[in-house]
């Protein structure tokens, strides 16, 4: 069966492309202001519009390899629509802007492609080359991974509700999952999640399986002091939080306040009362925490290596200066907030890069210059070869 392509559909596709190559938009960011200022557009229009830009960011090393040049305008963005249709085995229809495309020279450029990796897996040289110089034989599986289409993971808030019971719930809303463990859900068929009565109602949150483990495995308790030192728009807190049964206490810091006022909001959602927020807008508001916590998260900046599959442009907004810079950050991070852990208190060291310079290595030379205050108590690694989103956990305990 022949898919139709509609001209003011694939139109609106390349513009949000513009967006994101030549004006610097984020991906997601860009598909969610297209689809807001055309609310008319039915569920099937929205879910291709979605894939086709999200596929054309992922593959654009190899559609534009494949064409020739890069491509500068909105004529040139037609010509990489067309090959990627073509290599998704689709027909192209009789209009005037595809006449130019050979069909066939496509296919079998795009067959001479697949002996070159870096071309084959669309990344940057430089990103190749790290990638093998950091994981050598686990490299091309490891990219092809992250190649594939993001999985949609729930957490039940057990706060209110367990994972079976909300699997029910989103059955009765035309919602199918598969329970994966704990309180994690796999949906099997994409639909509007923020639309629905179980999510206003803060039954769950859309969390990877992945980042999902992190909060666990800070060894936490009902009544602890804890915390969530780069807390972010706050999944990891709102985790915590259920995870503690709502007894103890939360302080959930992060240098943006924008990024904590949207956890405040998921808070009330969730039904969580032990989260405070604060902002870190000078070095005495660790000062004043040191020494404090039962346990500290720091879910540290990072390159996001591990997430290429759900942010695919990360790899075209990325360059090696960034990376030398976050590892830098990272450092610095541990060194200064590792203080609010209080003796014989936890720290749990977080990324979701794949790159052992910012995982492994980051815990090794914190540990030679603080090894009589920390030791390392146990490392997690999670491959996106596993079928979801690339961590990295390291448990370590204050003497």
């Amino acid at each position: 069966m022949v898919t139709k392509l509609y001209p003011n559909l694939v139109s609106a596709a390349l513009e949000a492309l513009q967006g994101i190559f030549q004006e610097g938009y984020y991906a997601d960011k860009a598909i969610e202001r297209l689809l807001k200022s055309n609310p008319k557009w039915g569920a099937r229009d929205r879910a291709f519009l979605a894939e086709s830009i999200y596929e054309m960011v992922r593959w654009y090393r190899l559609l534009y390899e494949i064409d020739g040049k890069e491509p500068k305008n909105q004529k040139d963005w037609m010509q990489l629509f067309g090959i990627w249709w073509l290599i998704k085995g689709e027909t192209l229809p009789d209009w005037d802007v595809f006449k130019t495309i050979d069909s066939q020279a496509v296919l079998q450029q795009y067959q001479a492609f697949q002996g070159i990796r870096k071309i084959k897996e669309s990344i940057p040289n430089w990103l190749d080359e790290i990638g093998q110089q950091e994981l050598s034989e686990n490299w091309d599986a490891t990219l092809h991974a992250l190649n594939e289409p993001a999985k949609v993971i729930l957490r039940a808030n057990r706060l209110k509700i367990s994972a079976k019971e909300l699997q029910r719930l989103l059955l009765n809303e035309n919602i199918e999952t598969t329970f994966l463990d704990g309180e994690a859900l796999l949906v099997t068929q994409r639909k509007n999640l923020f639309a629905t009565k179980t999510f206003r109602e803060g039954l769950f949150e859309v969390q990877d399986y992945a980042s999902q483990q992190v909060a666990p495995f800070l060894q936490i308790e009902p009544g602890m002091r804890v915390i969530d030192a780069c807390a972010g728009g706050g999944g990891k807190s709102l985790h915590l939080a259920a995870l503690m049964q709502d007894k103890g206490r939360i302080i959930s810091m992060d240098t943006e306040g924008w990024k904590l006022q949207e956890l405040r909001r998921r808070a009330r959602r969730a039904g969580t009362s032990i989260i405070e927020t604060r902002t870190i807008d000078s070095s005495k508001v660790v000062k004043r925490l040191e020494g404090t916590a039962d346990r500290v998260l720091l879910d540290v900046p990072c390159s996001g290596l591990g997430v290429l599959r759900r942010n695919p442009d990360a790899k075209w907004k990325l360059n090696p200066n960034f990376l030398e810079n976050v590892r830098k950050t990272q450092a610095e991070i541990i060194a200064s907030y590792s203080r609010m852990c209080k003796p014989g208190g936890k720290l749990v060291y977080a990324t979701c890069s794949i790159l052992p310079s910012e995982n492994q290595e980051q815990i090794q030379k914190f540990l030679s210059a603080k090894s009589q205050d920390f030791q390392l108590v146990q490392e997690k690694i999670i491959s996106p070869i596993e079928g979801f989103d690339g961590f990295y956990m390291a448990l370590l305990e204050r003497h």
